[in-house]
């Protein structure tokens, strides 16, 4: 394996990690702290096997944690049950991101033969979140039309809604339904569409 091969390897067990450890304190609202190592274990070893028989466990962990509360992501608050970790509404924010990456939109057997728009405008200050947006619009499967505008041919107005809702670009992006664009040809290869399903 090449050295950019064992980079991106290494990105993506980092970010599979922290999503494991958000999403189990956002399932239970709060995880003692514990219970953080072993329950982390437990589930990793779900879906990660060889995890459980690398001797860098502990430090991943730690290093995850220390990763998330730097970031804002996760606090620790002292109750009088003990000491619990929680999410952070950025914290919420970004497991919802993360989860985008791996959202398929259940498509239906027929396409409606309507176009699914969005048009955004979102100022160069913001740069920053109008590329998270572009990013997050190609990997759920939207074809770009434009550098704002992006077409799908499905309802999806719940996950623009959240996207919206998590980027904070509710006036700044528009959803729109179109019966037929222009010269659709390429749009219609591109996600495999007869003129009618």
């Amino acid at each position: 394996m090449g050295k950019m091969e064992r980079e991106s390897s290494k990105r993506t067990h980092r970010t599979n990690l922290q999503k494991t450890i958000l999403s189990v304190i956002f399932a239970v609202g709060g995880l003692s702290v514990a219970l953080v190592a072993p329950k982390m274990t437990k589930i990793l070893a779900k879906f990660e096997p060889d995890f459980l028989k690398s001797k860098f466990q502990k430090y991943s962990f730690n290093r995850s944690f220390a990763r998330l509360k730097g970031a804002g992501l996760i606090f620790f608050e002292k109750t009088a049950k003990g000491n619990f970790v929680r999410l952070t509404p950025k914290g919420e924010a970004k497991l919802r991101r993360l989860e985008f990456l791996n959202y398929k939109i259940k498509k239906p057997k027929h396409w409606d033969g309507k176009w699914r728009i969005l048009a955004f405008d979102i100022k160069e200050e913001r740069k920053s979140v109008r590329n998270k947006v572009r990013h997050t619009l190609s990997q759920i499967g939207f074809v770009r039309l434009q550098d704002s505008v992006w077409v799908y041919p499905y309802d999806c107005e719940d996950l623009i809604m959240l996207l919206k809702a998590d980027f904070k670009i509710g006036r700044d992006l528009i959803y729109i339904i179109a019966d037929s664009i222009e010269n659709d040809k390429n749009l219609r290869n591109a996600f495999s569409l007869s003129k009618m399903n």
